[in-house]
């Protein structure tokens, strides 16, 4: 997939990527061991983009309508900077975000996957839905991406972003 147009410029702007958990980071599917114990699956190419995308000097955070000590352990691996959990209404959250986080929402990106991500897209830069991202978010997204959540949606984003940003600076 190749961003064009205005897609491409927003793109380029983007500092902070925002990301729903479950169904973006994860395949969406909940796990629990036998003693009641939550466990989750994520894709180590989403892990590697994110490390690509820090190291690039830019920022990300988590947004999860749920709450668990998994997300912040993995947040923590991968040098995720915002961890907000337990949030149902993305677009609050979203508001929260930005002013802990000092930008502007013109340079933010969100990756989501269900309808309280949804709620968010207007107010942000640039919004992405997963393949298999509920129907109506993928009518409500600028993007959405070719790979499904937790199978290497965020690392797609990622590159789109990465690309976006050196074509600019490439003056193409």
């Amino acid at each position: 997939m190749e961003l064009k147009g205005e897609l491409l410029e927003k793109a380029s702007k983007v500092e902070l990527l925002v990301m729903d958990c479950d169904g973006v980071l994860t395949d969406g599917r909940l796990y629990f061991g036998q003693s009641g114990e939550e466990l989750k699956v994520f894709h180590a190419r989403d892990g590697q983009g994110l490390v690509e995308w820090h190291r690039a000097g830019y920022r990300s955070a988590i947004i999860s309508g749920r709450k668990s000590p998994i997300v912040e352990m993995r947040a923590g691996q991968l040098g995720v900077e915002f961890v907000i959990q337990g949030r149902n209404d993305k677009a609050a959250a979203f508001a929260e975000l930005l002013e802990m986080a000092g930008v502007e929402a013109s340079v933010t990106a969100f990756v989501g996957d269900d309808t309280p991500d949804s709620a968010a897209f207007p107010f942000v830069g640039l919004s992405f839905a997963v393949a298999d991202a509920h129907k109506s978010v993928k009518a409500a997204a600028d993007v959405v991406t070719d790979s499904e959540g937790g199978r290497g949606a965020v690392r797609e984003v990622i590159d789109l972003l990465i690309e976006a940003k050196r074509k600019s600076s490439a003056g193409e």
